[in-house]
């Protein structure tokens, strides 16, 4: 059986995210959130250690999504 933990993101984030995620395949923040982290987990995998520059790349895209501030 999978273990879980919890992740804390700010209620006005979770706010964007819900409506963000109305009218897709994803079902709740969580599995918004499990899609982000696998997806950059496997592109770390597949490419080897993430550079700067990919990091920031991520961390842009994320911003203009809406997912971080």
């Amino acid at each position: 059986m999978t273990e879980y933990t919890t992740v804390s993101i700010p209620k006005d984030l979770a706010d964007r995210v819900e409506e963000t995620i109305d009218g897709t395949s994803f079902s709740s923040t969580s599995d918004l959130v499990r899609f982000l982290l696998r997806s950059i987990v496997i592109q770390h995998q597949q490419e080897g250690e993430l550079t700067e520059a990919e990091f920031e790349e991520i961390t842009d895209q994320l911003r203009e999504l809406g997912y971080i501030d």
